[in-house]
């Protein structure tokens, strides 16, 4: 099905594949709202890490809480999309000759 130099070149593309999202395994990126109150960080894969809520949960409404934790989630969602674009695409380049 593959000549040896395509099965070679299919090998070093799926080997970049899996350093790529071990190197953005590593990666964090923290989205924040309620000046502070939701705060969310995810690694470069959209996976989250860490949530936190400072707010008294007594003192805020669950509407704001609500809205704080989606507006936290798609500030961090945005900046790890961002990178994981970066971080794929720079794999692939190395794959197409010319670019």
């Amino acid at each position: 099905m593959f000549g040896l130099n395509q099965k070679e070149m299919l090998e070093k593309m799926q080997q970049s594949l899996v350093d790529s999202k071990a190197k953005l395994a590593k990666i964090r990126v923290f989205g924040e709202a309620g000046g502070g109150l939701v705060k969310i960080e995810l690694d470069g894969n959209r996976k989250l890490t860490s949530l936190e809520i400072t707010a008294d949960l007594k003192l805020i409404e669950k509407e704001e809480l609500e809205d704080f934790l989606a507006i936290a989630l798609e500030k961090a969602l945005d900046k790890a999309e961002e990178i994981n674009q970066t971080e794929v695409s720079s794999s692939a380049l190395q794959f197409l000759p010319g670019f």
